[in-house]
């Protein structure tokens, strides 16, 4: 995995959920509280999804075959959509089931200190884990908001980790407060809505984290800035004047495909046409190194035909949102 894919983040992550739900199955041991039971879940599932995180990014290395000729780096797509249904599914809907069964029939929590102590350990290692998820991140987001980073990343390892820890933080300090309260009022009821709020703030992570990674799975298109370097490199304005359509699609994180179709002058000559067009790919791969794939076919531009509009199968999807036609 580049680093882009933030191994180092996905690793902090992994190290600091095995040993916090360590300690959150203990502390569960020990207290009965449901809350520890629901964070202790949530802390192994989220274990299981950083491995497969991981797991991901090696398969997404793959080279191309022949029945895949453009490679495997969806897988890294498809892995991160795996663990948005299993933290819907084994973490969510599990706490929900569990803080649901304990406000039905709610305990006293025994020995009080031992939850209390593996929820404060917790906090520390999940803001470690937290920060530097955010300091991997900070390098790909520049100037973008988190939310328009999350909406808009490409990788999807890093939006992911983020968003569990950010979870994870907030749900230890629900775990905390339904203890505390239950802890005070001596009603075990309280330990199970701080569990139900875990299980509702799980859903609603993993709600978000599906949507974003079935749009990568779907197929996005280069980034406004990378078409924009895209258009200005092929167009010099003397061999290639213009371009009639363009489409770009995400193989993967890291690799791109470019189809475009591209005026020539009619009088060229056929290597004077190649060596344009092998002039402007080598102009693309300079200004965006991710464009890996690139088709260009060359035509004759015409008033006529552009003022008739996209030509719908020709360009499925019709004219693009950044498109140059005239």
């Amino acid at each position: 995995m580049s680093a882009s894919g933030g191994t180092k983040a996905i690793v902090a992550a992994l190290a600091a959920n095995l040993a916090i739900a360590a300690s959150k199955f203990v502390a569960f041991a020990f207290s009965g509280s449901s809350s520890m039971l629901a964070e202790g879940v949530h802390s192994l599932a989220d274990s299981g999804n950083q491995a497969l995180l991981l797991v991901g990014g090696k398969k997404a290395q793959r080279e191309a075959t022949p029945q895949h000729p453009f490679g495997y780096g969806r897988e890294r797509y498809i892995y991160a959509f795996l663990v948005s249904i299993i933290l819907f599914s084994v973490g969510g809907m599990f706490a929900l089931y569990e803080g649901y069964e304990k406000i039905k029939h709610p305990h006293e929590i025994e020995h009080w200190y031992w939850p209390v102590g593996v929820l404060v350990f917790a906090i520390i290692a999940e803001a470690f884990s937290f920060r530097t998820a955010i300091k991997e991140s900070n390098v790909l987001r520049g100037q973008k908001s988190w939310t328009e980073f999350i909406r808009h990343a490409k990788a999807p390892e890093l939006p992911v980790v983020l968003l569990e820890d950010f979870g994870a933080l907030v749900g230890l300090v629900l775990a905390l407060g339904g203890v505390g309260l239950a802890l005070i009022t001596g009603d075990g009821v309280w330990d199970g809505i701080g569990t139900v709020c875990i299980g509702i703030l799980l859903v609603l992570i993993a709600v978000v984290l599906a949507v974003e990674t079935k749009s990568l799975l779907l197929g996005e298109a280069a980034g406004v800035e990378e078409v924009t370097k895209i258009e200005a490199a092929i167009v010099d304005g003397d061999t290639v004047p213009r371009i009639i359509h363009m489409r770009t699609l995400h193989l993967g994180p890291e690799e791109l495909l470019v189809a475009a179709k591209i005026a020539v002058r009619h009088e060229d000559t056929a290597a004077e046409v190649a060596t344009a067009i092998n002039a402007a790919e080598a102009r693309i791969r300079e200004a965006v190194p991710i464009a890996r794939v690139i088709y260009l076919e060359p035509d004759i531009y015409s008033e006529a035909e552009a003022a008739k509009g996209a030509d719908r199968e020709a360009t499925p999807g019709g004219p693009a949102q950044h498109s140059t036609d005239h």
